[in-house]
């Protein structure tokens, strides 16, 4: 199928966004915006981001294969990832998915056979200290087991998308996709519902109980640029680094000859 004229559109302003001869720096955005589209990143939208951005398929097809974000295969609405990392396992993880994966009838990577619900297990969710964790459309479900994992899926398929443990509510993968590609979502309910999660507040909490606190910046320090002054701090510290050296390995000013040079130019 041919690619819409919106998406199209999107792709030019996609690559708007990048320097002039840097239009290769847009890939990423560009494929999750053909995934947005046609709900993987095909063969077709391999050729599309190639033709449209001056690259060989080979190229385009080496950074869809590498990140696992872009699906080369059919996906449904809901993408269920369940982190079967070594944190997460120990805490449970691997029965979940092991669960979910005999009531969906589908393997890691693969669909439901209403192509709603893709399942897969994930090496690593990035959350922790809230595992066993698992994410539907990259939107955090945490600390789950058998019986919350599958309430979450049976309300997918019932049309009643749960609310995320963190973060905004769920949306279809494809809208998903359009989000990453660098366009808002402007649903009333695309915003956070919930506050950040007691593990996440645990080390601020622990720092005012001790009275420890981040050292006040001042914006107007001027920052240090290739080429430019020293802070007197930094030149006061090589001061001192460069006094604490033996004579011997001191570097005489201008184009003087260390002492050892000199003794070498001298014998015969």
């Amino acid at each position: 199928m041919a690619f819409s004229e919106t998406t199209r559109m999107r792709a030019k302003e996609i690559i708007a966004r990048y320097p002039e001869g840097k239009s290769r720096s847009a890939l990423l955005p560009m494929l999750h915006l053909v995934q947005s589209e046609q709900g993987y990143v095909s063969a077709e939208g391999i050729g599309f981001c190639a033709q449209t951005l001056g690259l060989t398929r080979a190229e385009v097809a080496a950074v869809a294969t590498f990140y696992t974000m872009y699906k080369r295969r059919p996906t449904g609405d809901w993408l269920v990832s369940v982190c079967t990392n070594t944190m997460c396992d120990v805490l449970g993880g691997r029965p979940v998915f092991e669960m979910l994966s005999e009531y969906l009838d589908a393997g890691h990577d693969e669909t439901t056979a209403d192509g709603k619900i893709t399942l897969e297990h994930a090496e690593c969710l990035a959350a922790c200290d809230y595992g066993p964790v698992m994410t539907v459309n990259y939107e955090f479900f945490d600390r789950v087991d058998v019986e919350s994992a599958l309430g979450i899926v049976t309300q997918l398929q019932d049309g009643t998308p749960p609310m995320p443990s963190r973060g905004a509510r769920l949306c279809p993968l494809r809208q998903m996709s359009l989000q990453l590609a660098g366009y808002g979502d402007d649903r009333p309910e695309a915003l956070a519902d919930g506050v950040a999660g007691e593990a996440t507040l645990r080390g601020s909490q622990l720092a005012q109980a001790h009275g420890i606190a981040v050292p006040e910046y001042d914006p107007e320090t001027p920052i240090t640029r290739k080429g430019g002054a020293k802070p007197a701090a930094q030149a006061a510290q090589a001061a001192g680094v460069a006094a604490n050296k033996p004579a011997s390995d001191r570097k005489p000013a201008g184009n003087a000859p260390l002492p050892q040079e000199q003794k070498l130019k001298e014998s015969p």
